[in-house]
């Protein structure tokens, strides 16, 4: 696999693809606001869904399996981003989050 860069929540641009590879349950709970959901084992069957040549920022619940996505990401030609300390970190930064269960958003 190829190298990618680990990133904190600070340095995500505004208008960045984030993508959340998180099962759905997690999704359903709480994600970060605009992001895109592709649960990691999944990623190898919906690739065709992302654009190579758009900066990916991965994203999960701690940081594991986004690392093991933008490895993956990064050895298939994209250009992809692990978001370090993931959905957590997101939420203590006070970052923008929603849900798809109409309820409070909680992503850990």
């Amino acid at each position: 696999m190829s190298d990618f860069e680990t990133v904190s929540v600070d340095q995500v641009p505004a208008d960045a693809l984030i993508l959340d590879v998180r099962e759905e349950y997690e999704w359903v709970e709480g994600h970060a606001t605009g992001a895109v959901h592709i649960p990691l084992a999944d990623l190898p069957l919906r690739l065709e869904e992302l654009d190579p040549d758009t900066d990916a920022y991965i994203i999960c619940r701690t940081g594991g399996r986004s690392a093991q996505a933008a490895a993956w990401l990064v050895s298939q030609g994209y250009c992809a981003f692990n978001i370090a300390g993931g959905s957590g970190a997101w939420l203590e930064a006070g970052l923008p989050l929603e849900s798809e269960n109409g309820q409070e958003p909680n992503v850990r």
